[in-house]
């Protein structure tokens, strides 16, 4: 077989795109919500599926739930002579580190939580119905534990029109958050969370006017919800046709669809939680603490001493050759996210990217408080390479090539398996394959020295599998490009199960 099979490159870059060999990252568009005494600007970051918004009235801004990286609303301020009065945190996050407190301290901004947060520097702990003032619109606060207890609603008021709500992950488009991250053994369980979430809804957002506006704290793609619909804002009368958990149910009913079949939190969560409730390292400290451009590092000593090493450039990229012992882990799809799964909090990282990526590689670690970057790789690995360094490649085939002729592993979620899968295939999902590495139990699945093919939606995936399994000693592994969405309707040789 082909090391690099370019009868799959040329097949799949003639294919529409939704069955393009790997998903590309959407970029970031602000969306403004332009009113006559007010202004609401969303700001969408991709690879978190994360929505934070400024709020403007007069003179006066409010931010909602900002990321790490605060520049970005520095200037937005700066550019709009806007005073900084509130900085409204919907809850303790767990999908990422947020700027608030280095935003605090670098303009005066008062943090507000809600009712039963507690944090090791200064916040307002707000009432439930206290109103905050901006310019000439208040902002009134609605307590909808059960995500997480102090877990707020922030309701928009132009007057008396109620104009939008700021749900945080307490309601998302399509689904509500998650309600197994705040448990206390002997205080608080999963059931508990989940009723309290069922009458904050119904107590307090469903009561709202029906036509005003939804802004989440997530987009679909983040693990903060168990489905969350595509699109990052809608009218509430929407959501109350058509989200599940808004609909006619006892509460009983409602905890059941609610915790079932809930995957296991990222393992970066709960850091994030206690990252969140400390003084956060200001983002440019870690940046300039990893930004350290080495041209010929020693990549065995760094991978004896624990250190990952990343390379974050794309599939096809990295199929074609890379420094043995890497880890792919590509800027083209939800890079923070899975890093935070794969990785334990408090790993190390060595950075190999394209050329003019290597802050953006180090940057979305630090969104996620992953700090420990180590160094990066001077001029990308074509230097590398120049140097006469060695480098490993992985083998690949398109999916419509894939016979059953070798064992088939799919690396998707169990949700997607579900919902049609190749007959005969073997399931682990890609979530599990660095726990498996660091306990040496990846032989227990995979054959040490026979050929095998490795799928999952679109290529992705299954290339970083493929990554973490060479990296284990496990040669035979062939990366399937197009994954099943290129096999499901093309490929002739295999059996599906629907």
């Amino acid at each position: 077989m082909e090391t690099y099979n370019e009868k799959a490159m040329e097949l799949i870059a003639g294919k529409p795109h939704t069955q393009r060999a790997f998903a590309e990252m959407p970029s970031a568009k602000p969306f403004e919500d332009t009113n006559e005494n007010f202004k609401v600007l969303q700001l969408f970051t991709p690879c978190l599926a994360e929505m934070a918004y400024i709020i403007s009235s007069g003179e006066e801004a409010a931010i909602i739930d900002p990321l790490r990286e605060i520049d970005v609303y520095l200037d937005i301020l700066r550019e709009k002579s806007l005073k900084l009065k509130y900085i409204f945190q919907t809850h303790f996050h767990a999908d990422f580190v947020s700027g608030h407190y280095d935003l605090s301290q670098k303009t005066g901004a008062t943090i507000v939580y809600g009712p039963n947060a507690v944090a090791e520097y200064e916040i307002k702990v707000a009432e439930d119905g206290e109103l905050f003032k901006i310019g000439n619109i208040n902002i009134k606060v609605l307590h909808t534990p059960g995500h997480t207890m102090e877990s707020s609603c922030f309701l928009l008021l132009d007057g008396d029109r109620q104009h939008c709500v700021f749900t945080g992950d307490t309601l998302f488009l399509g689904e509500v958050g998650r309600p197994d991250l705040a448990c206390k053994a002997g205080l608080i369980t999963v059931d508990d969370l989940a009723g309290l979430l069922y009458d904050s809804l119904r107590e307090k957002v469903m009561k709202l006017d029906p036509s005003i506006l939804i802004y989440p704290g997530h987009g679909a793609g983040s693990p903060c919800g168990k489905k969350i619909s595509s699109g990052t804002y809608c009218t509430l009368g929407k959501q109350l046709l058509n989200n599940y958990a808004l609909q006619d149910m006892t509460k009983e009913a409602f905890i059941k669809e609610l915790t079932t079949g809930i995957p296991p939190p990222p393992q970066y969560f709960f850091h994030d939680v206690s990252q969140n409730k400390s003084k956060i390292e200001p983002v440019e400290n870690v940046l300039n603490n990893a930004l350290h451009f080495e041209a010929n590092p020693n990549f065995e000593e760094l991978m004896r001493s624990g250190v990952i090493i990343i390379d974050s450039r794309a599939p096809l990229e990295f199929d074609k050759g890379f420094v043995p012992g890497s880890v792919n882990l590509p800027l083209t799809m939800n890079y923070a996210i899975w890093a935070g799964t794969l990785f334990p909090p408090g790993s190390k990282f060595f950075i190999i990217s394209e050329a003019g990526k290597e802050k953006e590689s180090v940057l979305r670690l630090a969104r996620i408080g992953y700090d420990h970057c180590v160094g990066v790789l001077d001029g990308g690995l074509d230097g590398y390479k120049a140097l006469g360094k060695p480098f490993d490649t992985i083998q690949a085939i398109a999916g419509i090539d894939v016979k059953p002729d070798l064992p088939i592993f799919d690396v998707r979620n169990p949700g997607e398996v579900s919902q049609g899968h190749v007959e005969g295939a073997k399931f682990i999902p890609l979530a599990e394959f660095y726990k498996k590495y660091l306990d040496s139990t990846l032989a227990d699945v995979f054959p040490k020295e026979q050929s095998f093919y490795v799928h999952c939606k679109s290529g992705a995936r299954s290339t970083i599998a493929c990554s973490i399994l060479k990296k284990a000693g496990f040669s035979g592994a062939i990366n399937v490009l197009g994954g099943f969405d290129l096999m499901k309707p093309e490929n002739k040789h295999l059996k599906f199960v629907e």
